[in-house]
């Protein structure tokens, strides 16, 4: 639901809390410690017009219209919820109301290095005002779910189980993408493989990766290809994110509409802003 100080808002990061009940007196509950998921915010606040977490999906409906674009950092273990813990006790404090009336988010005005230096995560925060992604440990939907997890569609954001339903968006990112640079007097042409669009105009030339989610435009999954593509220094790329993007189950082959555009003239993903998911090991000689 939508608070009136979301409106004006902007926060930088977020914190999911699990493992002490909130409906204990402000002195017993800081006396515990607590587990903390630790968000950096990509994007404010905005009303959904997509189903995109598993049990909005599960039943193609928005359970949750009033969302920000979060980008998981780190999981913080037995954190103290006292005035000498990395949260401080206005975000202590926070955190427990929160839990008392539905989880639904409150704003705080707080220094994140405590939080920051909890995790590992090396940056100075007063001076720099950012985070590298490449630094940091990230984790996934399936870290945050707690252990007794009832049985249904599973995924996080940027993420699509349903093969179909991923075809339908990638599709319709693309047909915006194209009527996009068509409406700009570019010439396009489809490819998939080894980047989406090549587009030209006179004698230029653009390429064009496209992506498209359910979900905000916080990041994309890239492959090392496509990273090596739009960082030589002879191709020029741009990235094209739709994101937001309504998909009607009822259809044959589904039928996606909507979202809202990203588009990155120019695009070089620079090393900061990249976090490897897996690692390709040589396993050693017999």
């Amino acid at each position: 639901m939508w608070k009136p100080e979301y409106r004006s808002a902007r926060p930088r990061f977020a914190v999911l809390a699990t493992g002490v009940g909130p409906r204990v007196q402000l002195d017993v509950w800081s006396t515990k410690k607590i587990t903390l998921y630790l968000f950096e915010v990509r994007e404010n606040f905005y009303e959904a017009e997509a189903p995109h977490w598993p049990d909005e999906e599960a039943g193609n409906t928005i359970k949750y219209p009033v969302r920000f674009g979060i980008e998981p950092l780190a999981v913080l273990h037995d954190v103290r919820l006292d005035e000498d813990g990395p949260l401080g006790m206005a975000a202590s404090d926070a955190i427990r109301v929160s839990g008392t009336q539905r989880g639904i988010g409150m704003v705080v005005d707080m220094d994140p290095q405590p939080l920051l230096d909890a995790a590992g995560i090396p940056t100075t925060w007063s001076e720099e005002q950012t985070v590298a992604l490449n630094q940091t440990p990230g984790f996934t939907a399936e870290q945050v779910k707690p252990p007794k997890q009832p049985k249904g569609p599973s995924g996080g954001a940027g993420f699509v189980s349903d093969p179909k339903k991923r075809k339908a968006i990638e599709l319709h990112a693309e047909d915006m993408a194209a009527a996009h640079y068509e409406g700009e007097g570019w010439t396009v042409e489809r490819l998939g493989k080894p980047y989406d669009l090549h587009c030209t105009r006179d004698r230029e030339e653009r390429r064009v990766e496209v992506k498209g989610t359910t979900g905000a435009a916080t990041s994309v999954d890239l492959t090392i290809n496509e990273v090596e593509h739009a960082r030589d220094p002879q191709n020029t790329v741009d990235l094209f994110v739709v994101s937001d993007i309504k998909v009607d189950l009822r259809t044959d082959n589904y039928t996606a509409s909507g979202g809202r555009v990203l588009h990155l003239h120019d695009w070089a993903p620079a090393e900061a802003d990249l976090r490897p998911r897996s690692f390709e090991y040589r396993l050693p000689l017999a």
